[in-house]
């Protein structure tokens, strides 16, 4: 029988425990709770709420609310959001991570700070995630998001610049992105901060010393995680047999085959009791075998 772990490093980080701490306080409360956008990038998760009475809205949904609660996930909003639940009379509960919230001050300061010529505000981030989205909105739209350094073509770089970074990006492709901007730079001020949370940061290094450790490994996180590609691919690097799946469902018995040492692990948005569904599906399944 293989031994069979799971990585104790995996799982929620504390901007989304604190988050479901809140939703699920709530809801044990009321039976009923609003929140803006999936409270986690893991469908599996976001279901076991939904069944305890949360129901995820949009944007669009949120200007037709009146007198509700809503809670707002850590990946943070920007200030227009907060603006139209003052107006609608909705109560919000904020869950925005630390982390983030603190990026968004730093952002928004130094877009209010007063220059003579206006820096160009770059955030190396996903476009169109929930946390970069919140970024942006403190500069009313104008930072400019990137996600690798072919994305600098076409930028004005010889303005004064500010580089920041979603929080959850890899630390290396951050730094990557800095020399290639040095590089292309001719004039102007550069300043760049790195705005990573080192709880994610860390677990790259932990993550690829659980892959090297185990013959097969199987990742679990949801397909809209971020922080899940990140992690996968320092897994993929460190362990060429390491396999990426949502849930049970998606494995294959094949990958498995022989391995002495499985190894299980996840992102910051991959809950606990699904890589533990994931260990005990595989204990069966090599038991039958």
């Amino acid at each position: 029988m293989a031994k069979i772990e799971i990585d104790e490093n995996s799982g929620f980080c504390f901007g989304v425990v604190t988050a479901i701490r809140k939703a699920e306080e709530e809801l044990d409360k009321s039976g009923s709770l609003y929140c803006l956008g999936d409270i986690v990038h893991n469908s599996d998760e976001v279901d076991r709420l939904r069944r305890k009475g949360l129901r995820t809205i949009t944007h669009a949904d949120l200007d037709k609310l009146k007198g509700v609660k809503v809670l707002l996930r850590a990946h943070g909003e920007p200030h227009s959001t907060y603006a139209t639940a003052k107006t609608n009379d909705i109560e919000i509960i904020d869950a925005t991570c630390p982390v983030v919230l603190q990026l968004q001050k730093r952002i928004k300061q130094a877009y209010d700070t007063p220059s003579e010529r206006a820096p160009l505000i770059l955030i190396y981030g996903k476009n169109g995630h929930a946390e970069v989205n919140g970024l942006v909105g403190q500069t009313e739209g104008s930072a400019v998001v990137i996600q690798n350094e072919e994305e600098l073509e076409g930028i004005d770089l010889d303005r004064d610049v500010l580089l920041y970074s979603q929080t959850t990006k890899s630390h290396a492709g951050f730094l990557a992105l800095v020399e290639a901007i040095k590089k292309r730079k001719k004039k102007g001020a550069f300043q760049y901060f790195d705005t990573i949370c080192r709880q994610v940061a860390n677990r790259m290094a932990q993550m690829r010393e659980f892959a090297r450790s185990h013959e097969v490994v199987i990742f679990v996180c949801g397909k809209e995680s971020s922080n899940g590609m990140v992690l996968f691919a320092e897994c993929k690097a460190a362990n060429p047999r390491s396999y990426i799946i949502s849930n049970t469902e998606e494995i294959d018995p094949e990958w498995t085959r022989g391995a002495k040492e499985i190894g299980i692990c996840g992102a910051t948005s991959t809950p606990a009791w699904l890589m533990l569904n994931v260990k005990e599906y595989l204990e069966k399944t090599l038991a039958d075998d």
